[in-house]
């Protein structure tokens, strides 16, 4: 999972390692005297590792044909099922997509999008996911950088230049909940200079890329294969089981969870879109689809571990990831939670610490470690210099073994990021590393304390976002001089987006929210911008981060230079419910300009800012609205009527 980020020392209670072997070894360090070096390898990998992701795959198809392969409500598909239609997709795309080809999947989560993922695994293809709606100028860039053979899709929401190149119609499921109407590939030809996926790729992912154009990531087989081959350990997923198919779809652990239930004759049960809303419609999911495992963003699980854990539910393990967890799980938790870190150029998870009801911490309100490394991975925390430092001591983490990605589609970027390993950490088969940009501390007994990254990148809702990738998604406006983005921290910890934009006309905050989210991924939208004169400088003549981050937690000035939290005149004779609702709103997008009349998303709502709202709105009244409730609402003036609608059919008569 793409990893955490925090800018605050985790507790040095080191709990009880779990998912690899921390090997003690006496390698030498830049450290103490004595002291153990900070390194520490997984468990090596077991016989029968080499086995394809594909071939585990078709041994279920062979073995348990009828057994369900996915369950989408009343629909489902058994392995057999799959199987042939997979095989319908390879001979509609014919010679068109070749082996090594890269084609981006512009899929929701569904039978549609599993049937996809094995065909172009069969024809040898590059599978690229995208998300349902990647965004029309996003893509532009992504095609301009990435030799894109092909895009699967919906003709509808595919970007213009694929919507009038050739297509091919494609056979593919169209009933569930995410399932689109009609899925066509479409073939446009690659920019110039365009570049292709190593010929060893299975999948590529997109990461925010620090020029604002997002990085490609290669994965060959085998890495996914043998993060998986621990995955099914960890979790005993197998026949009967129920898996989760709940992440977005352009994040990484999608491809884990995919692969997972079909490498283990599991069923995967594509969430509804409400589920990574709102933490009720997620339990309440797990309960009615009888999951067993599940992957989850942090974001999302924290509510939930926040509430008293839902009873009856069949879930026996709950991977979170993707941010710092800041708390453990208490004794009323059935299933094991494993807090799991991992880069996409690591393929997906590289350490976890396993939590139980039954652990002496169970409950603690000190933030878990991040555990030891996976089967196959090795973890070395390095100095500047690039020595390894003593355990007990802060430093970059490094990450080798089985698990590492191919590298970025970029050479030059693969080249600093994926060096050589510190000399004298004898692992047999480490010949490189990748340098994650976190800080972490390896404690005595191997596991790790996650501290924060070096550079700039922050995390929200659990996906990694270089602050330039946004600067460079708004200075494509030519309304725009200049732009910089920061990252303020609430009091629970967690992050939010806000730009500061030098303007050449008279461009509202609202017009340049819209113009900036053809070029971003929900989570890299921020939830307020800012129109300044000019940027605070520091001694060097830098922009001043840490002054803009002061300048975020002020208010926010109104167009006339007063402050306006205070606007009582504009809430004369607001309902109770109008000023529940702005008033939460304000706070959770950090916006004390939001108005009654604004339109949530456009005002910089997110689904993490859908989910917290739609708590609040749960604990101030009783009454818990849906998702779908919210969403659909022009502004909040209609979520609060649709509040009080809810508030007055659960009053009692006469009240």
């Amino acid at each position: 999972m793409t990893e955490m980020l925090s800018d605050t020392p985790t507790p040095t209670k080191a709990p009880q390692a779990t998912g690899g072997t921390a090997e003690q070894t006496s390698e030498p360090t830049n450290g103490r005297l004595g002291a153990l070096p900070s390194v520490a390898h997984g468990a090596p990998l077991p016989e029968g590792a080499a086995a394809g992701v594909l071939s585990r795959y078709e041994e279920w198809v062979r073995s348990t044909p009828e057994a369900p392969a996915v369950v989408d409500g009343t629909d489902a598909w058994s392995y057999r099922q799959l199987d042939e239609a997979a095989d319908g997709v390879v001979r509609a795309l014919g010679d068109r997509v070749r082996a090594g080809d890269v084609v981006g999947v512009c899929l929701d989560r569904s039978a549609a999008l599993v049937v996809t993922a094995i065909a172009l695994a069969r024809i040898g293809a590059v599978y690229l996911p995208l998300g349902p709606r990647p965004g029309e100028r996003r893509m532009e860039a992504v095609a301009e950088d990435v030799a894109v053979a092909a895009l699967i899709g919906d003709p509808a929401v595919l970007p213009a230049r694929h919507r009038e190149a050739e297509q091919i119609a494609l056979p593919l499921p169209g009933e569930g909940t995410n399932a689109a109407p009609k899925t066509v590939a479409a073939f446009a030809s690659p920019a110039a200079g365009a570049r292709p996926a190593p010929r060893e790729a299975f999948y590529a992912v997109l990461t925010s890329g620090s020029t604002g154009r997002p990085k490609a990531v290669a994965v060959a087989e085998p890495a996914l294969s043998s993060m998986l081959d621990w995955y099914r350990t960890e979790t005993g997923l197998a026949p009967g089981d129920r898996h989760s198919l709940l992440i977005g779809v352009a994040f990484d652990p999608h491809v884990m969870e995919l692969w997972a239930g079909l490498t283990s004759g599991a069923a995967l049960v594509p969430a509804p879109d409400a589920v990574r809303w709102d933490p009720a419609e997620l339990t309440a999911w797990w309960r009615d689809a009888a999951l067993t495992v599940c992957v989850v963003a942090t974001p999302m699980a924290e509510p939930v571990l926040d509430r008293p854990w839902p009873q009856g539910l069949s879930l026996r393990h709950l991977v979170v990831g993707g941010d710092r967890m800041r708390r453990r799980p208490g004794t009323d938790v059935t299933a094991t939670v494993h807090n799991a870190y991992g880069p996409a150029e690591a393929t997906v998870v590289t350490t976890t610490h396993a939590m139980r009801a039954t652990d002496p911490d169970a409950g603690d309100a000190s933030a878990p470690s991040i555990g030891t490394p996976i089967t196959g991975a090795t973890v070395v925390v390095t100095a500047e210099d690039g020595s390894v430092v003593a355990r007990g001591e802060s430093g970059e983490l490094c990450i080798g073994g089985a698990g590492l990605a191919l590298g970025y589609l970029d050479p030059e970027l693969t080249a600093r990021r994926f060096v050589s390993p510190p000399p004298g950490i004898d692992a047999e088969g480490i010949d490189r590393v990748y340098r994650t940009g976190d800080r972490v501390r390896m404690l005595d007994d191997g596991s790790l304390e996650f501290l924060g990254r070096l550079d700039d990148q922050v995390k929200i809702s659990g996906v990694r976002i270089e602050p330039a990738e946004v600067e460079a998604a708004f200075e494509q406006n030519p309304s725009v001089r200049s732009a910089v983005v920061a990252a303020p921290r609430s009091a629970d910890g967690s992050a939010r987006l806000v730009a500061y934009v030098l303007v050449s006309d008279g461009a509202t905050p609202e017009a340049l929210l819209s113009a900036v989210r053809a070029w971003l991924p929900e989570q890299a939208v921020p939830s307020a911008v800012r129109i300044v004169d000019a940027f605070p400088l520091d001694a060097n003549g830098k922009v001043s981060r840490s002054e803009l981050l002061k300048l975020a937690a002020a208010p926010e000035p109104s167009a006339d230079g007063a402050e306006s939290a205070d606007d009582g005149d504009a809430l004369e004779g607001a309902t109770e419910s109008e000023r529940l609702v702005l008033r939460a709103v304000r706070d959770l997008l950090d916006s004390p300009r939001v108005q009654l009349s604004a339109n949530f998303s456009e005002a910089g709502g997110t689904s993490l800012a859908a989910s917290r709202l739609l708590t609040v709105i749960e604990d101030e009244t009783g009454v818990r609205l849906r998702a779908p409730e919210l969403l659909r609402q022009p502004d909040l003036r209609a979520i609060a009527a649709v509040l009080d609608k809810r508030r007055a059919a659960v009053r009692p008569a006469g009240a």
